[in-house]
């Protein structure tokens, strides 16, 4: 795994989401590929793993921050939140 893998894993926090999806896809395709030792196999996977639960958790905040407009019965319109599963 190179440095500028690292140094991506590390700074996941400044990432932003597609960012983040590139990299995966990335480590994805590298181990599909199967040209890594099993070493580093061992260390894309969790890596991967990361950016996965990384990638999870902004999909999950960006869904409790939509809304959706609702028509009132005066025909106005106004926002809610969506309900929450």
């Amino acid at each position: 795994m190179s440095e500028q893998d690292n140094q991506a894993i590390q700074g996941e926090q400044q990432m932003s989401f597609e960012e983040a999806l590139m990299r995966l896809e990335s480590i994805v395709a590298q181990l599909e590929n199967g040209g890594l030792s099993l070493e580093d196999s061992m260390r894309a996977f969790e890596d991967g793993m990361k950016l996965n639960a990384f990638c999870s958790a902004k999909l999950a905040e960006a869904e409790k921050k939509i809304e959706k407009l609702v028509r009132q019965k005066d025909n106005s319109l106004t926002w809610e939140p969506m309900a929450q599963p």
